[in-house]
């Protein structure tokens, strides 16, 4: 087996949807600030050697994108995407999605 390419993923945007939120999320929660995911930042970096879940990154997410990283990291592409080696992709959090970057370097 050829060896795994490194990667680097970037967190690029953490989203509410207040309107959900306001509908659905109970009250305990809203009156501790309900808001944004507080897993990661925006700007922050992972970089992988191998497709294992990285230190300090979110399993939950880890779960949602970890097929779009072994794609990338085995040195395959998304043809809808311009770039080679490089996925956007995003955790699966109704009320509050992170949006990654995937890249191959």
């Amino acid at each position: 087996m050829k060896p795994w390419k490194k990667a680097k993923i970037t967190v690029l945007k953490k989203i509410v949807f207040k309107d959900l939120a306001d509908e659905y999320v109970d009250d305990d929660s809203k009156s501790k600030g309900f808001g944004e995911c507080d897993a990661v930042q925006t700007g922050q970096e992972f970089i992988l050697e191998r497709p294992r879940l990285p230190e300090g990154f979110c399993a939950w997410a880890w779960a949602d994108i970890q097929r779009d990283v072994v794609t990338v990291m085995a040195g395959g592409n998304f043809p809808w995407i311009e770039k080679e080696g490089v996925a956007i992709t995003c955790c699966t959090d109704g009320l509050r999605p992170v949006v990654f970057k995937i890249e191959r370097i």
